[in-house]
């Protein structure tokens, strides 16, 4: 698989707490120039950068990031904000505590109160498999088939862990056919991306692969 290839199914992402709109704009820069599926920014430079990308990219976020555990209100009126801003792209991270408790109709009815917020655009439902038994796992497998969410994503990239291709493969058993699946936290080389692809995945999650593009 070419490395272009591989770039156009890739969130290419800065969320850094630190990032600067210099960086920002530099992220949006080599979207644009490699043809990423999208740039994944922090909420407060989505409008910036919505306006700065035009129609030629699309726009992804982070709702309840990273730790998942603000009400279910916080997370839809920042999904609603998100999207006046620009956003064309939702990624939301579950309630952790919820899912370790079993209560899977309350993790379910976020993401759905998430998903209406979204308007239609693409809702990626981060369940952080790195805190997850595999039994959890494949129950938020269901959950996230029966949400209407487009794809579950593995991690945040900021807890114990990242994505792994055994936990896209599970993924790939478990969830419904038209639940797609994302990858995201420590994927840093072309390999490793192609391999998750391999596995299943229709999307990478990385802040590493257009550095190496350009070597």
């Amino acid at each position: 698989m070419e490395e272009r290839d591989i770039l156009r199914q890739v969130d290419h992402t800065i969320l850094r707490a630190d990032a600067t709109w210099e960086q920002i704009k530099q992220v949006c820069d080599e979207g644009m120039e490699f043809q990423t599926a999208s740039v994944c920014v922090p909420p407060r430079y989505v409008k910036q950068a919505s306006a700065y990308v035009g129609n030629r990219l699309k726009i992804c976020t982070v709702i309840g990031f990273p730790n998942g555990y603000s009400t279910p209100e916080v997370k839809v009126f920042e999904t609603e904000d998100a999207i006046r801003n620009g956003a064309d792209e939702i990624d939301m991270v579950i309630n952790i505590g919820l899912a370790k408790s079993g209560d899977w109709e309350g993790v379910l009815s976020e993401i759905q109160a998430v998903k209406e917020s979204c308007k239609g655009r693409i809702l990626k439902v981060i369940i952080e498999t790195c805190l997850l038994t595999e039994t959890e796992k494949i129950a938020m497998c269901r959950i996230v088939s029966m949400s209407g969410a487009g794809f579950i994503k593995t991690s945040t990239g900021f807890s114990t862990g990242g994505a792994t291709l055994e936990d896209v493969r599970l993924f790939r058993e478990h969830i419904s056919p038209d639940v797609r699946i994302k990858a995201a936290g420590g994927i840093r080389t072309f390999e490793q991306a192609q391999a998750f692809l391999e596995a299943g995945a229709q999307r990478i999650g990385s802040s590493a692969l257009v550095a190496l593009a350009r070597r």
